[in-house]
């Protein structure tokens, strides 16, 4: 347990922080999967308006240090390359 007032304060923010990223985290979770489901489900039209919207949220993801920026372009290369990949 934090003793010091500055360790305290530092565990008030850590909490405050993390509940920050999970929620950035789950929501970019939610819009990749949308993308998935999309292209799952053989909707080229329906795909390219997810990923629309899931692109700029992972590139904010990682510009937040949220997940690291190559993890990021390499999702958004992955999801573009599959919905293209669907025969339309």
């Amino acid at each position: 347990m934090a003793n010091t007032p500055s360790a305290k304060k530092a565990a008030r923010k850590i909490e405050r922080r993390t509940a920050v990223n999970r929620s950035r985290r789950s929501r970019m979770r939610t819009f990749v999967k949308k993308v998935e489901e999309a292209i799952k489900a053989g909707d080229k039209t329906a795909a390219a308006e997810a990923f629309k919207a899931a692109e700029p949220v992972l590139v904010r993801a990682a510009q937040k240090g949220i997940i690291h920026r190559n993890t990021a372009s390499r999702k958004v290369s992955r999801l573009a390359h599959a919905i293209a990949s669907i025969s339309a």
